[in-house]
């Protein structure tokens, strides 16, 4: 049985519900895994790395969001200049790439073009299991680049793949969507308040 399972006479007892679902993803992630995330991203961005970030749909949304506020709000009075590529955002070449090639290829193709060993995948998708997300895990697997997949439902393919895994517990896309937009948001606030001056931090709106 997945959410929702009935009809709701009124949207208020539906906000109820849905925000109830929103809370149990949220509690669900594990934050030791959230803790992993945190130093593998700051690590890469302390050595000039790359962050390549992908999803499908909502995910690509997020994964395009990953662009402003990892590269733009972390170096907001930070040391870091974090480098941070949206694979899902280049409509010329993801529509080259499927109509000549697959689909299925989208991202795989772009890390081949751009990515170098030492750089990170993180990949958003409720499954888990898209298959060019699956595809581009696996060629970052396979060509030095650590991975951490935001996942939910039962996690898919890309939750064996990734070094690191967070997961939110759901089964509804939205809810799911949510929690993950969430994690996007505090892995850049974090990281951005652990590289200020403590005097800055209540001068800043985040």
């Amino acid at each position: 049985m997945t959410f929702p399972d009935k009809k709701y006479e009124e949207i208020a007892a539906f906000c109820d519900a849905y925000f109830e679902r929103v809370s149990v993803a949220q509690a669900s992630v594990d934050r030791a895994r959230m803790a992993e995330a945190a130093r593998l991203l700051a690590d890469a961005y302390d050595r000039g790395a790359t962050l390549f970030v992908c999803g499908n749909g909502g995910s690509a949304a997020i994964a395009n969001t990953f662009v402003c506020d990892h590269a733009k709000l972390i170096q907001t009075d930070t040391d870091l200049v974090p480098r941070v590529v949206s694979l899902s955002d280049n409509v010329p070449m993801i529509t080259a790439i499927a109509n000549d090639i697959s689909y299925d290829d989208i991202f795989a193709f772009q890390l081949r073009t751009a990515a170098r060993p030492g750089d990170v995948l993180l990949t958003v998708s409720a499954s888990g299991d898209s298959e060019n997300v699956v595809r581009a895990a696996q060629w970052a697997r396979g060509n030095g680049l650590d991975v951490v997949a935001f996942t939910g439902f039962s996690g898919g393919r890309t939750a064996d793949l990734a070094n690191v895994r967070v997961h939110a517990e759901g089964d509804n896309y939205g809810v799911i969507e949510d929690t993950h937009q969430s994690l996007m948001h505090i892995l850049a606030q974090y990281i951005r308040l652990s590289r200020m001056g403590e005097d800055l931090i209540t001068e800043r709106k985040f």
